[in-house]
């Protein structure tokens, strides 16, 4: 072989393993269908639906400051998260939301690895639903 053969060759080789590392990647990945990430009119629209679970994921100390009236509250970073969601109906639909999206992302993520097939995450936060004028309760 010559110098141009072998270097025609480690290139479609690389090209090779780049393509396959996407594949492989991508299918180890936490977009898994089961989830829909929506702006929050979509999401109030969908928590309107019956038979929809809404999730807040936050701390039960922010739950207790304000939260969407209809929410139960299960914190994702908790040591009981996985416990807790294994209460729900993986047939149902579960809306979950937070302060700002990072643990709401997580939570689906466990949701769809639990076997949860139907998930609204909420792409923003609570801030974000009060400003599409969803009405935030204490407790």
């Amino acid at each position: 072989m010559t110098v141009t053969t072998d270097t025609r060759l480690l290139k479609r080789t690389m090209a090779v393993l780049a393509v396959v590392g996407v594949l492989l990647l991508s299918a180890c990945s936490s977009g898994s269908g089961a989830i829909s990430t929506v702006e929050p009119q979509a999401f109030l629209t969908s928590i309107s639906q019956p038979g929809v679970t809404v999730l807040d994921v936050r701390t039960p100390d922010e739950y207790a400051a304000g939260h969407l009236e209809t929410a139960v509250n299960m914190n994702v970073e908790g040591p009981d998260f996985s416990t807790q969601i294994a209460t729900l109906s993986k047939s149902g639909t579960v809306a979950v939301y937070c302060h700002s999206g990072r643990r709401s992302a997580m939570a689906a993520d466990e949701l769809a690895a639990a076997g949860f097939t139907s998930i609204i995450n909420l792409k923003g936060g609570i801030a974000d639903l009060q400003a599409a004028g969803a009405p935030i309760v204490a407790s």
